[in-house]
This record gives C-alpha cells, structure tokens and sequence, in this order.
C-alpha cells in the first residue's frame, strides 16, 4: 500500500488510514540527515532536552562508548555509534564529529564487512551530510542491497538522488519509504517534492501530516519551523511567525526556529530585534548559513565593517567544514555573490555544478553567470532552474535581473513582478533592486 496525499483538496484530509501521495521529485538540503536518529535502538534520539542537560541523544553516545569500552569486537554497536556521531554533527552544526562517525561506521564495516546495512547506511547518511551526495548514493545502493526493506535507507537515497538531480530515482526511493514507514522524515521529504514543483498547498498538508505524527518534541520543533519556513517562503509572515514561536515552545532551544524568528523581524523592519537574534544565533550556533545571513543583515543596515567580520568567520568555518571533508562550495558562492566578487562566485558554482545538477544550483550558475556579463549562458541555467515549476523568489528575481540585462524588459517585468509576488520580503537588499529595477523598465513594483 502506498501512502500519498490527495490532490486538490481544500484543507489537510488524513485519518488513520493515510492516503496516497502522488509524488514528483527534488526537495531542497534541510532535511540530509533526517532519519539517521532511527538507524539507532528504539529509544528516541533527535530532542536535544534542556541546554546543559543530557539529551537522549548524548545519552546513545555514552552508551554505546561505554559498551564499545568494554567489549570493542561489536560491529552493531560501532554502526550505532557512528550514526549518533553523524546526528550529533548535524544537532550541533559542528563538522568535528563527521571524521569520529567515520572512524567508527569504518571500525564496524571492518568487524563485519558483509551484510552490516546499518553500518553502510551511516556511511551514506554521513556522506549526505558532507554534500557527498555520490558518495552517499553509492552507500545507499549497498545499504539497500542488505537491507531492502528498511525505510530509512531508502530516505538516504532520496537525499542523494534529490541533490544529483535524478529526479526519477529520488521519486522512487521516497515513495518506498512512504510505503514502509509513513511518518515524519517520509511526510517531511514529500513536501519538499511537492513545494519544489509549486504545489505549495500540497505541500503543506504533508506538513500538517508529519505535525500530527510528531510526539518528540524536536519533531514537533522541525515540523513546526518547516511550517514556518514555508510560510515565509509564500509572504505569510504572520503564519511564519506562529510556527515559529509554537516550535519553540516545544524546544525552546532550537536556532532553526530563532532564525526563523529573525527573519521575520527583519521583514518587519524591526532591524534591531533582527540584528539581536542573529548574534545571539551566530554565538550558539555559528553555521556557514547563519554567518551569512547575519553578515547580509549588518550589510543592509549600514554596518559594512560587522558584516565584513561575519564574512571572515564564514571563511573560518568553510575551512573547517572542508577539513572534516564536507564540501560547502555552494554556499561559498552565495556568499562570493554577495560580496561582488564574480569571478569567485563563479568558480564555486562550477565547481558544485560539476558534481551536481538540481535546480538550486542551476539557479546559483544563473546568477554568477550574470554577475560575469555571460547573460545568455545565465538564461539557460535560469530555464533550468525554473524547470519543476519552484516558486521561488529568489529564483524569479534572478530570472528578471538576467533578462533586464539582456534587454528583454517586458518578460523581465513579468519575473520581477512575479518574485515580489511570492514573497515581498525574500530578500532586504534583492526586493528593493527588483522594486528599483521594475520602476526603470516601467513596470509596477
């Protein structure tokens, strides 16, 4: 029996029975590690519990350290630990513990080489999380070789297709693991598959499905900011904000839900609320994301030298991620774009190109494509990205800006318009060159 959600309908629908999702393909990054919690023992793993505390997660490192302390010849038990590892590093956003999660998933492929699926799905797990998405594929295919009936190696695969841009293959692999387990990493991943296709509706209901299935309060916390991030994502800002505040108050902890806070406040124009968060959020958690959506923030409130500092810290922990063997050369490009420099800006997008093709990278290809004068090829990858149907501002607005410079402006005012449409506020400094943009063309902004 497949588990889908229902087309067309007015409002979310699910009983105990849940009906079937009619699945497309693609979703974005967020979600690469969800899942890894349930290659560990039953007890549940992914709620952080009070700052200073032991969560349930800590607690499946010490266990397993403690067990591996007295007896080291147990492969399960090394699986076990390597994927608490992996989870760790994607809970605390810190790249350290990747290398000890290889180590360990290594130490157990090693006491057993044969037939350890966990084992091989924590590799493939922790390739995702490195943006090794060919090497988590490969892991995957292993993993469910022996083990073709565990939902969650299936759910590895669908990150790993997703971001190679095998739409098919991420399609199949998701709508296995609805099958075998339909639930919150499952309802989760189909709603990237369908908002990234312009579903927004659909998408939400298979939210509102993953909330209802949610009894851990980190699950409840990661619906509720996924939620919330799609709201925002629409122009909803008021619904943004309720999903937010309602994650954190089941984990109040949570830096996804205060960027997300953050977010909205500076949409508001409370730039002072919004500069708070952010350094409360980049001290706790100083991700290569939160550096650089704080340093946009300082940049677009007229403290280039703040920003300049947050720039140097992204430099800092770009160069750790790279040393525990993550790759973050699409967010390096981001960031080269932002600064002015195009010709960096261009070679990280290439060089992530080159190892794969979804449509959010097509779209940073477009858009350092533009920032070099090469608007013609930046058309072509803006065509691709806007292949699924993503209703995406940024997208939209990189797709008027091209097209302006092309000399194009009747279809650049119909981008530009349509990016301010989705969402008015996607961006401080991008919404107001598009209004600034769309009133030279003539157009209404």
């Amino acid at each position: 029996m497949s588990h889908d959600v229902p087309e067309n309908t007015n409002r979310p629908r699910f009983g105990k029975r849940t009906r079937r999702f009619t699945l497309l393909a693609v979703f974005g990054a967020s979600l690469l590690t969800v899942g890894v919690a349930a290659l560990l023992p039953p007890e549940p793993v992914l709620s952080e519990g009070p700052r200073g505390g032991v969560s349930t997660l800590d607690r499946a490192v010490r266990t397993a350290e403690a067990k591996l302390a007295k007896h080291e010849q147990d492969p399960q038990t090394w699986a076990e630990l390597g994927a608490a590892y992996v989870e760790v590093g994607r809970v605390e956003a810190d790249p350290a513990y990747f290398p000890k999660a290889e180590e360990a998933l290594r130490k157990s492929l090693g006491q057993q080489p044969d037939g350890n699926g966990i084992a091989l799905a924590g590799m493939g797990a922790l390739a995702n999380a490195r943006h090794d998405f060919a090497g988590a594929r490969d892991w995957g295919e292993k993993a469910r070789a022996a083990l073709p009936d565990n939902a969650e190696i299936h759910g590895v695969l669908n990150d790993a297709y997703t971001q190679l841009g095998d739409t098919a293959a991420a399609t199949a692999a998701l709508q296995r693991m609805l099958d075998l387990k339909p639930g919150v990493a499952s309802f989760t991943r189909a709603a990237y598959e369908f908002e990234i296709h312009g579903r927004v509706d659909d998408a939400r209901h298979a939210l509102d499905r993953a909330l209802a299935d949610a009894v851990d309060p980190g699950d409840v916390a990661f619906c509720r900011n996924l939620l919330g991030e799609l709201a925002f994502d629409n122009g909803d800002l008021d619904t943004a904000q309720l999903h937010f505040e309602a994650g954190q108050r089941a984990v109040p902890e949570e830096t996804s839900l205060q960027q997300g806070k953050a977010k909205v406040a500076a949409a508001r124009g409370q730039i002072g609320k919004a500069l708070a968060y952010y350094q409360d959020l980049v001290t706790r958690q100083p991700n290569v994301g939160n550096l650089r959506e704080y340093a946009l923030l300082l940049s677009a409130s007229g403290a280039p030298e703040a920003a300049a500092r947050q720039y140097e810290l992204f430099e800092e922990q770009r160069r750790l991620e790279a040393a525990s063997g993550a790759n973050v050369d699409l967010e390096a490009s981001l960031v080269a774009a932002d600064r002015g420099d195009a010709v960096q800006a261009l070679r990280f997008a290439q060089a992530e190109w080159d190892r794969r093709q979804p449509v959010f990278v097509a779209d940073a290809m477009a858009w350092a494509l533009h920032l070099n004068g090469r608007n013609a090829e930046a058309l072509t990858f803006a065509d691709r990205a806007a292949s699924t149907g993503w209703r995406s501002a940024s997208f939209s607005y990189h797709r008027g800006m091209i097209l302006a410079a092309l000399g194009r402006p009747g279809e650049a005012v119909k981008a530009l318009t349509e990016a301010l449409r989705i969402n008015p506020n996607f961006s401080l400094t991008d919404a107001r060159t598009a209004r600034t943009t769309l009133a030279n063309l003539g157009g209404a902004g």
